[in-house]
């Protein structure tokens, strides 16, 4: 096929290239230890990352670390154990010096988030060209829910679209379905959570490491469908820091919850011996019916379970990693008693998910070419639509994916990566909802990012050319190619400030749903009608934002505008069929704008003030028509008062009324929701112990969710109370 062509041209290439050789210089070492500041007792795997040159390096049982071969040059080097603070230290690395730093970290509120989203390597929010969510085990912990739209539904930008709690998915920027990519750890997720109101994108969140979201077009790493954001599942420790380490490290969960009779336990480990390691992880979580100040949402139950294992094998000059995951659950889709009428009852959805994961690489080469990383992984989701315990229709979406990417040598002011990813993917449907016919996609992409540093400015560029070909049975094949580009600058302010402005072009092709489909689809409330002429999206973005991440103040508020053209979207006919409203997708203009801020200030040594604001305003650009479910204006006060291992959380999020909406949806009320959080967090050498309680709608309030398809019957939950218990081993 053309496309293997392609990825023999640009596999040569990149060989040619990697076997190059750089002029040699000489090197430094970075050696220290990191402590526990309260006791001065080491701490085993802690991390000490060189963000400029994406190197990091875990701490031993006696807390003692390496970085060698370190170019001459000024560096920032941090230490980082979550929940510990982050240490920053700045050194300057001559030819052939060995420098001793000495880090101690203590419990701390406020940390410096790390993301490998936004630029394939590790660096902190501070240094990345886009605006980034990260949360780790322990902020997750306390969100627990079994999909992953509820857990970041109050996240900075980000709100959740839903069917039921079983089928939320993060609404990025007002972004939904296909614009925004789902990830675990760096590939596709392999659901269809894209293609539907009532398709979930679940997850167990006590099984995750972290959650990062890149806000904004994150196509040129990651592919045409991330338009408009990035989520990255990471499951495992070993997924970002790949090498060995000796000993065993790990967790143990627990949740309980009332209102929706919620319970949960999960647990998982790596052992390290010598150049090996292994892993395993797994748990679950199950809710009842959740409760509303008006009463029982039916049907609103869920269930998801999960396994998972791996081995890997490292050394100095390369890696590999097998892994396999089992994930399978239920969940109930809530339905409006007043029209259950001639319906033969309610529905469930009962999946499941499987996928096998290769990797591997090399690495200190002595090359132009610091390393090179490939990932293969195949997934495999199966689910059914029952109604009482008999099918309707079951889909099958299996993918294969390929992601190889070369990592430069720092040289002077010049670092960065470039690569290439496809894919295979098989699309069929069984059954009464047969909404398209069985799709082969194809897909293959190269892509480069690089970074140059000018005096105190760093500037950033990237490119992505992909093609996509949809092959449906019986209908006319499809094949897009485009092109998208991106330039960003990062200029200092003052200390521990900066400007970032980045200009994005993005493409993007027509999802497999907005080709083919034809017929009623509940899940969307509508009866669709797809269009196989449609043509590729085309969008320009500009993202503009001050940061400063000081020792008392931490924020970071920007704007961004992006113009879409041939924006793809769901109009209804005005006629009805099957009882549904007819709707087909078009093409027209479109534009999306908004405003984010987050600010964190010290109040006091034990308290802080934690501000956020959210604004989304999109459009048909010339009919000014307001596309469907955009979030309405947020903002959120909150308050952290801790002292010695214990804190106290309240927090009020304001929302606002939604007046613009699009044709036959329903305004929706401003609304102000008080949640609780205390928690008492114990670290000693080798372990972390977090006990946490959250009130979640404290006052009851009876509220509803813009973005959510069945607001109109179904309210947000009521007030409920969550404990959960987490210990981390180390």
């Amino acid at each position: 096929m053309e496309f293997r062509k392609h990825l023999l041209l640009i596999s040569s290439l990149c060989i040619l290239f990697a076997v190059s050789q750089a002029r040699g210089e000489d090197m430094g070492v970075i050696v220290g230890t990191v402590t526990l500041d309260e006791r001065g007792d080491p701490i085993q795997h802690a991390t000490v990352t060189i963000s400029k040159l994406g190197r990091n390096v875990q701490t031993g049982p006696d807390g003692t670390y390496k970085l060698d071969r370190v170019p001459p040059g000024v560096y920032d080097v941090m230490a980082h154990m979550h929940p510990l603070a982050d240490s920053h230290k700045t050194v300057q690395v001559t030819a052939g010096s060995q420098i001793v730093l000495d880090f101690h970290l203590d419990l701390a509120v406020v940390h410096e988030n790390i993301t490998v989203t936004a630029s394939g390597h590790e660096q902190t929010e501070m240094e990345a060209f886009q605006p980034v969510t990260t949360l780790e085990l322990l902020d997750l912990a306390p969100k627990a829910a079994a999909s992953l739209g509820d857990v970041l539904e109050n996240e900075t930008g980000i709100a959740k679209r839903s069917y039921g709690p079983g089928t939320s998915r993060p609404v990025v920027r007002g972004f939904d379905g296909d614009r925004v990519q789902i990830l675990q750890d760096g590939l596709p997720t392999g659901t269809l959570s894209s293609q539907s109101g009532d398709h979930g994108e679940p997850v167990n969140i006590n099984t995750v490491e972290r959650v990062e979201v890149v806000r904004g077009p994150g196509t040129l790493l990651y592919g045409t469908n991330a338009l408009g954001g990035v989520v990255n599942v990471i499951s495992g420790h070993h997924e970002i820091h790949q090498h060995a380490h000796e000993g065993i490290r790990g967790f143990l969960s627990g949740t309980g919850g009332t209102n929706n009779a919620m319970g949960g336990g999960s647990g998982g480990f790596e052992y390290g011996v010598g150049k090996w390691l292994f892993s395993l992880s797994g748990g679950g979580l199950r809710t009842g019916d959740y409760h509303t100040p008006e009463g029982r949402v039916l049907n609103s139950e869920t269930e998801v379970k999960d396994a998972a294992g791996g081995a890997a094998h490292y050394s100095e000059r390369g890696f590999f990693q097998a892994g396999y995951g089992i994930y399978e659950g239920r969940y109930g889709v809530p339905f409006n008693p007043n029209q259950l009428g001639g319906e033969e009852g309610p529905v469930d959805l009962k999946w499941r998910r499987q996928n096998v994961r290769l990797a591997g690489g090399l690495r200190n080469l002595r090359s132009a070419i610091e390393s090179f990383t490939l990932n293969l992984n195949y997934s495999d989701w199966n689910h059914k639509e029952m109604v009482q315990e008999v099918v309707g229709t079951e889909f099958f979406n299996r993918q294969f994916v390929y992601r190889g990417v070369f990592e430069q040598k720092h040289q002077g002011r010049f670092s960065g990566s470039f690569g290439f990813s496809g894919s295979r993917r098989s699309y069929k449907i069984k059954g009464s909802e047969q909404l398209t016919p069985p799709v082969t996609q194809d897909s293959f992409a190269g892509f480069g990012l690089e970074e140059i540093s000018v005096e105190r400015l760093r500037f950033q560029f990237g490119g992505r050319v992909e093609t996509n070909r949809f092959h449906p049975d019986g209908l006319q094949s499809r094949s897009f190619t485009g092109f998208s580009g991106s330039a960003g600058v990062n200029m200092p302010l003052w200390r521990d400030g900066a400007f970032v402005a980045s200009y994005s072009h993005s493409y993007r092709s027509p999802a497999i749903e907005e080709l083919y489909n034809y017929g009623p689809h509940h899940g969307n409330l509508a009866f669709e009608v797809g269009n196989p002429n449609l043509t590729r999206e085309r969008g320009e973005g500009i993202d503009l934002s001050v940061k400063h991440h000081g020792a008392r103040i931490r924020g970071e508020t920007g704007v961004f505008y992006y113009k879409l053209k041939d924006y793809v979207y769901l109009a209804p006919t005005g006629e009805y069929k099957e009882g549904l409203t007819v709707a087909e997708y078009r093409q027209a203009d479109s534009r999306y704008m908004g405003a984010e801020a987050r600010l964190d200030v010290n109040l006091h040594p034990n308290l802080w003030l934690n501000l956020g604001f959210d604004s989304v305003d999109a459009q048909l650009s010339a009919s000014k028509i307001p596309l469907p479910r955009i979030p309405p204006v947020r903002g959120r006060i909150g308050f952290d008062a801790n002292y010695k291992g214990f804190s106290f959380r309240p927090e009020l999020l304001l929302t606002n009324a939604q007046q613009q909406v699009y044709f036959n949806e329903t305004r929706t009320a401003g609304f102000a929701a008080l949640n609780l959080g205390g928690s008492y967090t114990r670290a000693t050498k080798h372990l972390i112990h977090v006990f946490s309680v959250n009130v979640f709608n404290a006052s009851d309030r009876l509220y509803r969710n813009h973005s959510s398809l069945i607001k109109d019957y179904a309210p947000e939950i009521g007030r409920g109370v969550r404990f959960n218990y987490t210990m981390r081993f180390f």
